[in-house]
């Protein structure tokens, strides 16, 4: 433990590399698995945000990675393409068939590491670590090397290796925080110390997020002169995961004027990798969970339409975003006012004011109040803007070796008259046939679903469960929510009342 903090003065390179491991360190994290197809999208989508170097895989786990690296090699990216290799040949030799321009060769380098893992002693180690360079060297790749759980191992034997491979003919080199145990104070001690032997060379950080200090650490280190940081899309990896890409891009460019990718690419890139990782993210989570511009209190609504900066630290514009209201029971006569306006509702003081009170009351229940929510409290206050679309009858069915499908019943009211349209639709479960169905019965292609979420509110086979979806039409969102037993049927319900308030 460090007694005396250190002052972070600023040794910043004049231009910092990125490499990106979502497809290799990110692919680690339980419950996640990127197939050769989704590596290679997620791939080009770094690449199109300005990712340096993609860490794409480890070509010697099994035949799916190769098919990936190889895939990845082939896409004719502007980034250098690794593949992640340990201090073995056979690991070298294996990422060399699959075509990438280098390996993210990994080392132990802690005491604890070298004895119980590799079962060497540290020169033994530093023998086996320079071979491994010189064999890579050998076959034409590009080497980064770097020091598992460097943040535990002694600072001088990072820098004999480092050097040893710097004469092998590594070109960049990396410290990990593998068990995330750095501080910011000791980030930037240790890396300004390994900075100063290694001179001109690249040094990266590599830090994991155990304590939460993931981005700090980070960014402690490219202060002390790291030239490159490894990260994560949305922080994933192992365990808690690692830097999250982009709250060091967002805050290198926020702090200190240091570009490095195209922010406003940043949400689109976590929403991909979300969706092909099946990873979520929580609400809270900085710059691309939900929340991170949503506004409910009154209170702060009311600042943000004198001035966004007193609530916002950046615009959501910045990194791809848009802002959003929220209304529940913080929610003031100003929040209100202004989500009827986006509808292009007309409303006077006694309306509006019977309105606010209708959401007040909903918020008092504990709940959000969607859009497709104040749509229905609008109407039941004003008279103006009926639902047009009801849900009258659904059946859905789906097993094993069987097509999903649901057939559904839509009663339609116009200017006095009911029209009943009903169709079938088949989709990937029963959830996604209804919705076909839905679409198909209403006649209306343009209807699409965006976003899906579902939450367990009580346990049990019978679980009431809560749905919240986004529905576009054209350039207009909606969110919508439903509750009840039957995901299907929730479903359903959820989607209608957002094409209610889309119509």
């Amino acid at each position: 433990m460090q007694d005396e903090p250190v002052s972070f003065s600023k040794d910043f390179c004049d231009d910092i590399l990125v490499l990106d491991t979502t497809l290799r360190d990110g692919d680690q994290a339980p419950g996640t698995h990127l197939t050769p197809d989704k590596k290679l999208w997620l791939a080009k989508k770094l690449d199109e945000a300005g990712v340096d170097v993609i860490e794409a895989g480890n070509a010697a786990v099994s035949e799916g990675e190769r098919e990936s690296l190889k895939a990845v090699a082939k896409a004719g990216l502007s980034a250098q393409v690794l593949s992640f290799a340990r201090v073995i040949a056979s690991d070298i030799d294996a990422a060399a068939q699959c075509g990438v321009d280098g390996v993210h060769l990994v080392f132990p380098s802690s005491a604890l590491h070298i004895r119980e893992k590799l079962r060497k002693t540290p020169d033994e180690a530093l023998g086996v670590i320079t071979s491994c360079v010189r064999h890579a060297k050998s076959l034409g790749l590009a080497v980064e090397l770097s020091a598992e759980d460097g943040s535990r191992a002694d600072p001088e034997f990072l820098k004999k290796v480092f050097l040893a491979g710097a004469a092998s003919g590594a070109e960049r080199f990396c410290i990990c925080d593998t068990v995330g145990v750095l501080s910011p104070e000791a980030s930037y001690s240790l890396y300004s110390g390994v900075k100063k032997a290694v001179g001109n060379r690249v040094l990266a950080v590599h830090c994991h997020n155990d304590l939460g200090l993931a981005t700090a650490n980070t960014l402690a280190a490219l202060c002390a002169g790291a030239g490159e940081f490894h990260a994560t899309v949305n922080g994933v990896g192992e365990r808690t995961g690692n830097a999250a890409l982009e709250e060091v891009a967002v805050a290198l460019d926020y702090f200190y004027s240091k570009p490095t990718l195209e922010l406003g690419k940043l949400y689109e890139l976590s929403v991909l990798a979300r969706n092909l990782s099946g990873f979520s993210l929580a609400s809270n989570k900085p710059l691309v969970g939900e929340n991170a511009f949503s506004h409910e209190s009154g209170i702060h609504v009311d600042g943000l339409l004198k001035d966004t900066l007193t609530y916002e630290a950046i615009p959501p514009s910045l990194v791809g975003r848009k802002r959003k209201i929220l209304l529940g029971k913080l929610s003031g006569r100003k929040a209100v006012a202004l989500k009827l306006e986006e509808f292009g509702f007309a409303c006077d003081s006694p309306t509006l004011e019977k309105v606010f009170l209708q959401v007040k009351a909903l918020g008092d229940k504990g709940k959000i109040v969607t859009d497709a929510d104040l749509f229905a409290i609008y109407h039941s206050v004003s008279g103006v803007g009926s639902p047009t679309v009801f849900l009258e009858e659904l059946t859905a069915s789906t097993g094993n070796n069987v097509k999903p499908c649901a057939h559904v019943c839509l009663r339609l009211s116009e200017n006095g008259s009911d029209e009943i349209r009903c169709a079938s639709g088949e989709g990937d479960g029963p959830v996604d046939a209804a919705l076909n169905a839905v679409y198909k019965a209403l006649g209306k292609a343009d209807v699409l679903l965006t976003e899906y979420h579902v939450d367990a509110v009580t346990g049990g086979w019978d679980a009431m469960i809560t749905v919240s979806i986004k529905m576009r039409r054209g350039e207009k969102e909606i969110y919508s929510g439903a509750a009840g037993t039957d995901i299907v049927l929730t479903s359903a319900e959820a989607a209608v009342k957002a094409i209610n308030a889309l119509l």
